[in-house]
């Protein structure tokens, strides 16, 4: 039987907390110091946290090698499989021709930079955000915007600021399902729906602002002045749709629908309102190689697309569609009852829990109050959102007449592109699940919630931010902080299920000026070697907008506390 120690290092706390910070100090100096590629920073991290465990914390080695077995199963299934079925519908959209016809139907719209900022970096990028993530959404609207005309800073300044509302719910989900498996080992009651519930009562604050800040970057004051009503519907819009769908539907097409519904108002209202005084593109340009490498990849084979009209749209949208149609159905309470009885296995992962003479289950974990720690591993195979997303895909090549091969050779290479991500991942994911078993962050949290109390609420939304800056994936912090936040809360008196929550939402404000994104948003628009320039143009952008919400998770400790959502044990 292990119990997590609470001060293991000299009876103090203090001394505690700093070597339980180790792993984290070392993996963020690493990335932002040195330059270190993240997975091989992950993997070092990672290291340091076992070692800590074992050395520090007394945990067992042999469980402390379970423990990071979970994690990196976990982080393979279902947060990878998540993200390598959702990049694969997008490629399928790539080699068919059907992505560059959605693009070029958005284009068509309008020659105003600023309706072309709140279509296709904020709409069509949010849209891209919800299927991949991963710095794609920031490449591929950067890539767009000035094939379509703009400034290459510009470009890569604008994607980068938009890519923060739908952060929170990207890749299907992944940063709130990443968000409740860090923190069920301890709080099982901090489920998916209620951290979906909560963030979807945080992140519409940001979206109904952010059009209008994409208008300001793009054309200043005359800008916001001559575009505020669509830059404010549109956000609005996005806003109120990412709460219906992550409070009454379902958290994994949360921005899929509020992209695809913003989309649609905003056109609907360009047929009857248009700026009196438009802001002309730039100047004609082609992205470099590179930068077009990033958007292309049609098969020659498929025959150039030729429909016109409803066809052309219904077309173009086919996936996104397939998708919500998918899910939605999966969300039938009849449909939902079935998955969920043939479709969900839960097992004691092994290492971490014993059965007793009695052959009943004991936890061989506890925390520092003497509680079992649950160590119930729920894997859901049939129900998983990346079991869905590649049925989706699967009807969506019969919808395009994707030959075998090449829907093979799509997801062979999506695999590929995303090789050095999934040992980022799952070493991140490891790491944080050594880290919470062995009792390190239940360390950290204390040790924060003592010497902040109450003040903690202006702490978290900055502690998510500094995840998101550094590793530059809204899961991967989530990972990485959520038990922190929730054991902090716990101590200082405030509400776990809005720490938690705030950790995911304050976090998507640090994407911006993420190394890994300024890096994608600088080979999109042929400025390698110059991610210095796009930080210094949006690092106060991304520190004003943390303050902003800062404000709202204050208030939501406080005054406004009746927008959290009531949590049953």
């Amino acid at each position: 039987m292990f119990t997590q120690p609470l001060a293991p290092i000299a009876g103090s706390l203090a001394l505690s907390a700093l070597l339980a910070a180790l792993p984290l100090i070392l993996l963020f100096i690493l990335l932002g110091v040195f330059k270190m590629k993240a997975w091989m920073a992950a993997l070092i991290g990672l290291v340091a946290s076992i070692v800590v465990a074992i050395v520090g914390w007394g945990m067992p080695a042999a469980m402390a090698m379970s423990a990071t077995a979970e994690g990196a199963f976990y982080g393979a299934f279902p947060i990878m499989w998540i993200l390598v079925n959702a990049i694969w519908v997008y490629q399928l959209s790539v080699i068919t021709g059907w992505f560059e016809s959605l693009g070029s139907l958005i284009r068509s719209i309008s020659d105003d930079q600023r309706i072309l900022a709140i279509l296709i970096a904020f709409c069509f990028g949010a849209l891209m955000e919800a299927l991949a993530g991963f710095g794609a959404p920031v490449a591929i609207s950067a890539a767009m915007l000035m094939a379509a005309g703009m400034k290459p800073i510009k470009s890569a300044i604008v994607s980068l600021l938009a890519n923060t509302a739908p952060v929170a719910f990207g890749a299907m989900g992944a940063p709130i399902i990443a968000l409740s498996g860090a923190v069920s080992s301890t709080h099982p009651e901090l489920t998916t729906q209620i951290l979906s519930q909560m963030a979807g009562r945080q992140t519409p604050f940001v979206a109904a602002i952010v059009p209008l800040v994409l208008v300001f970057l793009v054309d200043g004051k005359r800008g916001v002045k001559q575009t505020w009503p669509v830059a404010l519907v549109a956000g609005v819009v996005f806003g109120l749709a990412q709460f219906v769908t992550s409070n009454f539907i379902t958290v994994e097409i949360t921005d899929v629908v509020a992209s695809l519904v913003t989309i649609a108002v905003v056109l609907v209202m360009l047929r009857f309102w248009k700026p009196a005084n438009p802001l002309p593109l730039d100047h004609a340009i082609v992205p470099d190689e590179e930068a077009a490498a990033l958007t292309s990849g049609k098969l020659a084979h498929y025959p150039e697309i030729t429909a016109t009209g409803g066809r052309r749209i219904w077309g173009a949208i086919a996936p996104y569609a397939i998708i919500i149609i998918v899910f939605s159905i999966s969300q039938i309470p009849v449909v939902k009852t079935w998955l969920l009885g043939i479709g969900q296995v839960k097992f004691p992962w092994p290492g971490l829990n014993a059965v007793g003479a009695d052959g009943k289950l004991a936890s061989t974990i506890l925390n520092s109050g003497g509680k079992p720690v649950a160590t119930i591993f729920t894997l859901d195979h049939l129900r998983a959102t990346g079991t869905l997303l590649l049925i989706s895909g699967i009807i969506t090549c019969f919808f395009y007449k994707v030959k075998a091969s090449d829907a093979v050779q799509a997801y062979v290479t999506t695999f590929k592109q995303l090789k050095f991500t999934i040992i980022t991942v799952l070493s991140v994911l490891a790491l944080a699940y050594v880290m919470n078993l062995s009792g390190q962050t239940a360390v950290l949290g204390n040790a924060l919630a003592t010497g902040l109390l109450t003040a903690f609420a202006v702490v978290s939304p900055l502690i998510g931010w500094t995840g998101v800056a550094i590793t530059g994936s809204d899961t991967s912090a989530n990972a990485l902080f959520g038990l922190l936040q929730v054991t902090a809360a716990e101590k200082s008196g405030l509400s776990p299920v809005l720490m938690a929550a705030a950790n995911s939402s304050g976090g998507v404000m640090g994407k911006m000026i993420s190394p890994q994104n300024l890096a994608v948003a600088a080979a999109a628009v042929g400025m390698i070697n110059k991610e210095g320039d796009i930080f210094r143009k949006v690092v106060l952008w991304s520190l004003g907008l943390l303050a902003y919400f800062t404000v709202l998770v204050v208030l939501q400790a406080g005054p406004l506390s009746w927008m959290v959502p009531v949590v049953h044990p």
